[in-house]
């Protein structure tokens, strides 16, 4: 049973806070996904909790215990690198034991454990070839050996499949999914890319400039994110945000929008606010009760759906269907319950 505490957690280089007050309880065998774009110290954050980086404030604890002045080795955290570092001059098998050999670990019992790690990973023909001889995949499932063999509580992978292809990538998150349901450890990931982080995680944390801007389920950070930076990061595409003025509220339950006056009775409004919809939430067809004419600007063809950009007036309107579309113009419409509210801090409204 493994549980992971991070309370407080603070880090800076310089004047450069990358981490700021940090705070989250992992659960027994959870699989955490850190997801947020470059530079906002997802890595930084995953190299603390390994020990390779410094703590400037706060306390991480591994099964009750503080864990913040332990080396690296002796914390029974595991690290997948981005990078694959394997030893070029080594073959496979060498790879996944070296540490094993570190450890003075025995003979047989390195073979065991390289054995049970190459059937888990189904890369037991590859055990005699040296790196250069592996494609990115199969590097990747090396490197992912070699941290299985230490049997630790937790995995740490830092962006491990950025250098693959898309097709390759798909594979892996499954594969890499497959594993954590195999070993049943604690895992914690680190992407920018939130379609790794919607397939993979049991909750995933979406950091900001080293802020926790939200941390929950797949689910819920999809249909209930908590203010305008999250809506746009997760899904894809992104939420579409468009800015209802003042002068358009008729009054504290009601608001026109395209010519539409539409009831809110759930919602109070004051000010200024921001309405979200969902590019898939919208219908090609005006039978909704928010309805209006949009240009069509461009139309990417992914085969199984299309990604539609559309304008109107000021405002761009991104749709998602499966339907083919061959006009300029179009009517569309969308259903007032999938819309969402944000404040003029860009805060969901409740």
């Amino acid at each position: 049973m493994s549980k992971i505490i991070i309370k407080n957690l603070e880090k800076s280089f310089g004047n450069n806070k990358v981490i700021d007050n940090f705070n989250i309880d992992i659960k027994d065998q959870e699989f955490i996904v850190l997801v947020g774009p470059s530079g906002c110290g997802k890595s930084t954050l995953l190299r603390m909790i390994s020990g390779l980086e410094s703590i400037d404030e706060g306390e991480i604890f591994l099964d009750g215990k503080l864990i913040n002045n332990l080396i690296p080795s002796k914390r029974k955290i595991a690290m997948v690198f981005q990078s694959y570092a394997l030893y070029p001059h080594m073959n496979v098998f060498e790879n996944i034991s070296f540490g094993l050999k570190m450890e003075k670990i025995s003979k047989d019992e390195i073979n065991k454990k390289v054995n049970q790690a190459a059937n888990i990973l189904q890369i037991q023909d590859l055990l005699e070839r040296k790196p250069k001889q592996l494609s990115g995949g199969q590097k990747q499932r090396v490197a992912i050996g070699r941290a299985i063999t230490r049997s630790p509580k937790v995995f740490l992978f830092d962006e491990p499949l950025s250098n693959l292809d898309a097709a390759l990538r798909s594979e892996m998150r499954v594969e890499i999914s497959k594993l954590h349901k195999k070993i049943n450890s604690n895992m914690i990931y680190v992407t920018h890319d939130q379609v790794e982080a919607m397939t993979l995680a049991d909750r995933i944390v979406v950091l900001n400039k080293g802020i926790v801007e939200q941390f929950g389920t797949p689910n819920d950070i999809y249909k209930n994110p908590n203010n305008i930076f999250v809506a746009e990061f997760i899904g894809s595409p992104k939420m579409n945000i468009l800015k209802v003025e003042k002068e358009q509220i008729i009054n504290s339950n009601t608001l026109n929008l395209f010519n539409n006056n539409i009831n809110f009775s759930n919602h109070i409004f004051k000010d200024e606010i921001y309405l979200g919809i969902r590019p898939e939430d919208i219908s090609l067809r005006d039978n909704h009760e928010i309805k209006l004419e949009v240009k069509i600007e461009h139309t990417e063809n992914l085969g199984f759906e299309k990604i539609i950009h559309t304008k109107i007036s000021d405002n761009e309107i991104v749709i998602k269907s499966s339907e083919n579309v061959n006009k300029h113009s179009l009517k569309i419409s969308f259903a007032k319950d999938k819309v969402l509210f944000f404040d003029k801090s860009k805060n969901r409204m409740r």
